[in-house]
Protein backbone atom coordinates (compact mmCIF):
# COMPACT_ATOMS: atom_id res chain seq x y z
CA UNK A 1 0.00 0.00 0.00
CA UNK A 2 1.32 3.29 -1.05
CA UNK A 3 1.21 6.36 1.27
CA UNK A 4 2.70 9.64 1.35
CA UNK A 5 5.64 9.43 3.90
CA UNK A 6 5.06 11.44 6.87
CA UNK A 7 7.60 14.11 8.16
CA UNK A 8 6.13 13.03 11.80
CA UNK A 9 4.58 9.33 13.53
CA UNK A 10 3.95 9.86 17.27
CA UNK A 11 3.04 6.45 19.22
CA UNK A 12 1.36 6.05 22.34
CA UNK A 13 0.30 3.14 24.05
CA UNK A 14 -3.50 4.63 24.61
CA UNK A 15 -5.91 6.64 22.64
CA UNK A 16 -4.87 10.17 24.60
CA UNK A 17 -1.47 9.63 25.46
CA UNK A 18 -0.23 11.91 22.49
CA UNK A 19 -2.10 15.17 22.95
CA UNK A 20 -1.18 14.84 26.73
CA UNK A 21 2.58 14.89 25.66
CA UNK A 22 2.81 16.88 22.59
CA UNK A 23 -0.66 17.90 21.25
CA UNK A 24 0.06 21.45 21.09
CA UNK A 25 3.26 20.66 19.19
CA UNK A 26 1.61 18.90 16.78
CA UNK A 27 -1.19 21.61 16.38
CA UNK A 28 1.53 23.88 15.56
CA UNK A 29 3.95 21.86 13.39
CA UNK A 30 0.61 20.67 11.04
CA UNK A 31 -0.05 23.86 10.94
CA UNK A 32 3.20 24.98 9.16
CA UNK A 33 2.25 22.44 6.42
CA UNK A 34 3.66 19.01 8.39
CA UNK A 35 2.39 15.72 7.71
CA UNK A 36 1.54 14.28 11.02
CA UNK A 37 0.63 10.33 12.25
CA UNK A 38 -0.64 9.57 15.34
CA UNK A 39 -0.49 5.40 15.99
CA UNK A 40 -2.49 3.70 19.35
CA UNK A 41 -0.65 0.54 20.47
CA UNK A 42 -4.13 -0.50 22.03
CA UNK A 43 -7.83 0.49 21.62
CA UNK A 44 -8.30 1.09 25.34
CA UNK A 45 -6.93 1.10 28.79
CA UNK A 46 -8.27 -1.26 30.88
CA UNK A 47 -8.15 0.74 34.04
CA UNK A 48 -9.72 3.79 32.23
CA UNK A 49 -13.72 4.97 31.37
CA UNK A 50 -15.12 4.46 28.31
CA UNK A 51 -15.56 2.00 25.95
CA UNK A 52 -13.64 0.92 22.66
CA UNK A 53 -16.04 2.43 20.46
CA UNK A 54 -16.51 5.78 22.33
CA UNK A 55 -12.34 5.90 22.56
CA UNK A 56 -11.99 5.52 19.10
CA UNK A 57 -14.35 8.71 18.47
CA UNK A 58 -13.09 10.45 20.72
CA UNK A 59 -9.44 9.59 19.30
CA UNK A 60 -10.48 10.99 16.06
CA UNK A 61 -12.11 14.30 16.74
CA UNK A 62 -8.84 14.82 18.85
CA UNK A 63 -7.00 14.26 15.73
CA UNK A 64 -9.10 16.64 14.03
CA UNK A 65 -8.53 19.41 15.89
CA UNK A 66 -4.80 18.98 16.22
CA UNK A 67 -4.81 18.55 12.07
CA UNK A 68 -3.13 14.75 12.32
CA UNK A 69 -3.19 13.50 8.79
CA UNK A 70 -3.31 9.82 9.33
CA UNK A 71 -4.34 8.17 12.92
CA UNK A 72 -4.41 4.39 13.84
CA UNK A 73 -4.84 1.82 16.21
CA UNK A 74 -2.78 -1.44 16.56
CA UNK A 75 -5.10 -3.31 18.85
CA UNK A 76 -2.44 -4.53 20.70
CA UNK A 77 -3.39 -6.22 24.37
CA UNK A 78 -3.99 -3.25 26.68
CA UNK A 79 -1.91 -3.87 30.03
CA UNK A 80 0.20 -6.67 27.87
CA UNK A 81 2.63 -4.38 26.18
CA UNK A 82 5.88 -6.03 26.75
CA UNK A 83 8.82 -6.88 24.81
CA UNK A 84 7.46 -8.89 22.20
CA UNK A 85 9.17 -9.62 18.62
CA UNK A 86 5.65 -9.71 17.62
CA UNK A 87 4.84 -6.79 18.53
CA UNK A 88 8.21 -4.74 17.40
CA UNK A 89 7.26 -6.31 13.97
CA UNK A 90 4.19 -4.80 13.93
CA UNK A 91 5.33 -1.30 14.78
CA UNK A 92 8.21 -1.71 12.50
CA UNK A 93 5.62 -2.29 9.99
CA UNK A 94 4.22 0.85 10.37
CA UNK A 95 7.63 2.79 10.45
CA UNK A 96 8.27 1.52 7.36
CA UNK A 97 4.75 1.90 5.74
CA UNK A 98 4.67 5.60 7.16
CA UNK A 99 8.21 6.35 6.04
CA UNK A 100 8.78 9.11 9.05
CA UNK A 101 11.45 11.36 9.42
CA UNK A 102 10.73 11.80 12.91
CA UNK A 103 9.39 9.24 15.61
CA UNK A 104 7.79 10.12 18.55
CA UNK A 105 7.02 8.21 21.89
CA UNK A 106 6.39 8.40 25.21
CA UNK A 107 9.61 8.96 27.97
CA UNK A 108 10.32 5.73 29.71
CA UNK A 109 9.86 7.26 33.22
CA UNK A 110 5.98 7.21 34.07
CA UNK A 111 3.93 5.89 36.28
CA UNK A 112 1.89 3.93 34.19
CA UNK A 113 4.05 0.91 33.05
CA UNK A 114 2.25 0.78 29.62
CA UNK A 115 3.91 4.37 28.33
CA UNK A 116 7.48 2.57 29.71
CA UNK A 117 6.71 -0.64 27.75
CA UNK A 118 5.59 1.72 24.53
CA UNK A 119 8.96 3.69 24.50
CA UNK A 120 10.98 0.04 24.55
CA UNK A 121 9.01 -0.94 22.42
CA UNK A 122 9.28 1.77 19.43
CA UNK A 123 13.01 2.26 20.23
CA UNK A 124 13.41 -1.41 19.29
CA UNK A 125 11.34 -1.02 16.33
CA UNK A 126 12.85 2.17 14.85
CA UNK A 127 16.06 0.22 14.63
CA UNK A 128 14.90 -2.99 13.62
CA UNK A 129 12.86 -0.67 10.67
CA UNK A 130 15.57 0.36 9.45
CA UNK A 131 17.64 -2.94 8.77
CA UNK A 132 18.10 -4.13 5.54
CA UNK A 133 17.15 -7.70 5.95
CA UNK A 134 14.62 -7.20 8.74
CA UNK A 135 11.22 -9.04 7.35
CA UNK A 136 8.19 -7.53 8.33
CA UNK A 137 4.61 -8.98 8.01
CA UNK A 138 3.90 -7.17 4.19
CA UNK A 139 7.44 -7.33 3.65
CA UNK A 140 8.06 -3.40 3.19
CA UNK A 141 11.01 -1.66 2.52
CA UNK A 142 13.67 -0.55 5.10
CA UNK A 143 13.33 2.77 6.60
CA UNK A 144 15.92 4.60 8.74
CA UNK A 145 14.40 7.29 10.97
CA UNK A 146 16.23 10.13 10.88
CA UNK A 147 15.45 10.99 15.13
CA UNK A 148 13.41 9.41 17.71
CA UNK A 149 12.59 11.54 20.73
CA UNK A 150 10.53 11.08 24.07
CA UNK A 151 7.57 13.44 25.04
CA UNK A 152 6.15 13.09 28.83
CA UNK A 153 2.76 12.06 29.68
CA UNK A 154 2.73 11.74 33.61
CA UNK A 155 6.21 12.51 34.41
CA UNK A 156 7.58 16.58 35.09
CA UNK A 157 11.33 15.94 33.85
CA UNK A 158 14.15 18.26 32.96
CA UNK A 159 13.75 18.75 28.95
CA UNK A 160 16.71 18.36 26.42
CA UNK A 161 14.87 20.48 24.41
CA UNK A 162 11.21 22.39 24.31
CA UNK A 163 8.69 23.52 21.61
CA UNK A 164 6.76 27.01 21.69
CA UNK A 165 3.21 26.12 21.97
CA UNK A 166 1.51 29.58 23.28
CA UNK A 167 0.11 30.02 19.54
CA UNK A 168 -1.21 26.14 20.60
CA UNK A 169 -2.38 25.56 23.65
CA UNK A 170 -5.82 26.32 22.98
CA UNK A 171 -5.69 23.51 20.73
CA UNK A 172 -4.10 21.14 23.01
CA UNK A 173 -6.38 21.91 25.69
CA UNK A 174 -9.43 21.46 22.86
CA UNK A 175 -7.98 18.13 21.88
CA UNK A 176 -7.97 16.31 25.65
CA UNK A 177 -11.08 18.16 25.82
CA UNK A 178 -13.06 15.39 23.16
CA UNK A 179 -11.89 12.62 25.34
CA UNK A 180 -14.78 13.47 27.85
CA UNK A 181 -14.60 9.41 28.60
CA UNK A 182 -11.39 10.24 30.23
CA UNK A 183 -11.37 13.60 31.79
CA UNK A 184 -15.05 14.00 32.98
CA UNK A 185 -16.64 12.60 35.72
CA UNK A 186 -20.07 11.39 35.73
CA UNK A 187 -22.01 9.06 37.81
CA UNK A 188 -21.38 6.14 35.79
CA UNK A 189 -17.30 6.83 35.43
CA UNK A 190 -14.92 4.86 37.90
CA UNK A 191 -12.52 7.23 39.69
CA UNK A 192 -9.17 7.77 37.97
CA UNK A 193 -6.20 10.46 38.32
CA UNK A 194 -7.27 12.01 35.40
CA UNK A 195 -10.82 12.91 36.46
CA UNK A 196 -9.45 14.57 39.02
CA UNK A 197 -8.31 18.43 37.79
CA UNK A 198 -5.94 16.43 34.89
CA UNK A 199 -6.44 18.68 31.94
CA UNK A 200 -5.23 21.66 34.99
CA UNK A 201 -2.60 19.87 36.11
CA UNK A 202 -1.08 19.56 32.37
CA UNK A 203 -1.64 22.89 31.16
CA UNK A 204 0.52 24.22 34.30
CA UNK A 205 3.34 21.88 33.26
CA UNK A 206 3.56 23.29 29.69
CA UNK A 207 3.37 27.16 31.62
CA UNK A 208 6.52 26.14 33.51
CA UNK A 209 8.16 24.50 30.59
CA UNK A 210 7.30 27.93 29.17
CA UNK A 211 8.22 30.23 31.69
CA UNK A 212 12.04 28.18 31.90
CA UNK A 213 12.52 29.16 28.52
CA UNK A 214 10.40 32.55 28.10
CA UNK A 215 7.15 31.92 26.41
CA UNK A 216 4.06 31.22 27.38
CA UNK A 217 3.83 27.54 27.09
CA UNK A 218 5.93 24.95 25.85
CA UNK A 219 6.12 21.36 25.53
CA UNK A 220 9.47 19.53 27.04
CA UNK A 221 11.50 16.73 25.11
CA UNK A 222 13.80 13.76 25.58
CA UNK A 223 16.58 12.72 23.68
CA UNK A 224 18.91 9.85 23.43
CA UNK A 225 21.40 11.50 21.56
CA UNK A 226 22.60 15.18 21.51
CA UNK A 227 21.21 17.74 19.63
CA UNK A 228 22.64 19.63 16.66
CA UNK A 229 21.66 23.58 16.14
CA UNK A 230 21.55 24.20 12.86
CA UNK A 231 21.34 27.74 13.67
CA UNK A 232 24.11 30.61 15.09
CA UNK A 233 23.69 30.67 18.85
CA UNK A 234 23.82 34.30 18.79
CA UNK A 235 20.90 35.85 16.62
CA UNK A 236 21.28 39.55 14.29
Amino acid sequence: MNVNPLHILAFGAHADDVEIGMGGSIAKLSASGKRIGICDLTDADLSSNGTIVLRKQEAKKAAEILGVTERLSLGLPDRGLLLKEEFIREIASVIRRFQPQVVFAPYFEDRHPDHGNCARLVEEAVFSAGIRKYQTKNEEAPHKVSRLYFYMINGFHKPDFTIDISETIEHKIAALRAYKSQFEQTDSSVETPLVNGYIETVEARERLFGQQVGVKFAEGFKSNVPILLNRDLIGD
